[in-house]
């Protein structure tokens, strides 16, 4: 069994849903949790209100106060790949992810994941992300180190203020085989526009008509074989754009096991990375005003030789 170091929260609601006591509301809240594991939760003191007390499966429902447990997996992944500090000052700290480690604990990670490594390392109990990646992922993530700045940097995604690029490899279609006429060129670039929203399971997403949500600009950089290098400038962030967007252009991204088709859940194969990589950042600092610029060295291990440099245009 795996616990986790620190409390997750969660605010109780301003109207009680007709709970008698806490243990009542988080067998409501986490359905596929047992009662008898919150039972085993609060008999241990593992479930306290925010400021400490801890309390027991009758305490009574309290509108609006701030409950804290420790998530519980009986087996953690281990991830076998390190993380790189990029950069940090006062404010905001740059790390670069590998491949399958979770930005934040969730699912069947409630230790392993980069927030709680830059935790531990550098000694940061404030630290937040500031956005996410998925797991399958590897790049560049933003941290906030300091609550009193949190917000400023939180605008600057919310705002569309910050400048963001991928790399990704994906198979080319056949017909771009070696002796017939290229159907794509280095070079070539698109502009997807279209609306996505939840598919079944809910973690999927898919295009459908309506109003557009989703912008992306894909160019193809390079080519080598049966593979092409691309470079992806997502201008919104839903989730799964950039893989979706990949997908309806004929071209989903080299070892995705989500798109085109869900493959079932087994255990993880490191030597198959999906290929998108979260490249570059780009931003004015909303507290000193300067410029930022930030460049994961890491490569993508399916491109045959090493791509050009980030570039600011």
């Amino acid at each position: 069994m795996s616990i986790a170091n620190r409390a997750s929260e969660i605010t109780l609601p301003p109207v009680n849903p007709g709970c008698a006591n806490l243990l009542e509301f988080l067998c409501l809240q986490f359905p596929r949790i047992p009662a008898d594991i919150w039972q085993q939760r609060f008999a241990e003191g593992k479930i306290h209100w925010f400021g400490g007390e801890v309390l027991s499966a009758d305490t009574p429902f309290s509108p609006s106060r701030r409950l804290c447990y420790y998530r519980e997996v009986r087996t953690e992944p281990k991830i076998p790949f390190c993380e790189q500090l990029v950069y940090q000052d006062e404010h905001i700290l740059v790390a670069c992810k590998p491949h399958f480690l979770p930005v934040t604990p969730g699912g069947d990670y409630v230790n392993e994941c980069l927030l709680e490594r830059l935790k531990q390392q550098h000694q940061l109990p404030d630290l937040v992300a500031v956005h996410r990646l998925d797991r399958e992922t590897a790049g560049l993530v933003l941290f906030s180190k300091q609550p009193a700045s949190r917000a400023a940097y939180y605008q600057l995604f919310a705002s569309g203020q910050i400048q963001k690029t991928y790399q990704a490899v994906a198979a080319l279609p056949q017909g771009q085989a070696v002796g017939a006429e290229p159907q794509l060129k280095p070079g070539q670039e698109w502009l997807v526009e279209n609306r996505l929203e939840k598919s079944e399971p809910k973690f999927l997403m898919q295009q459908v008509a309506g109003e557009v949500n989703a912008r992306s600009q894909i160019r193809l950089l390079d080519i080598e074989q049966q593979l092409g290098l691309f470079q992806l400038t997502p201008f919104t962030g839903k989730t799964h754009q950039l893989r979706v967007h990949m997908l309806g252009l004929g071209l989903p991204l080299l070892h995705d096991k989500y798109y085109p088709n869900l493959l079932p859940k087994q255990a993880l194969d490191f030597s198959e990375p999906l290929q998108l990589l979260a490249k570059s950042l780009s931003f004015t600092d909303p507290i000193s005003g300067k410029p930022q610029q930030f460049c994961s060295e890491r490569q993508l291990q399916s491109w045959p030789h090493r791509p050009a440099e980030c570039k600011s245009d």
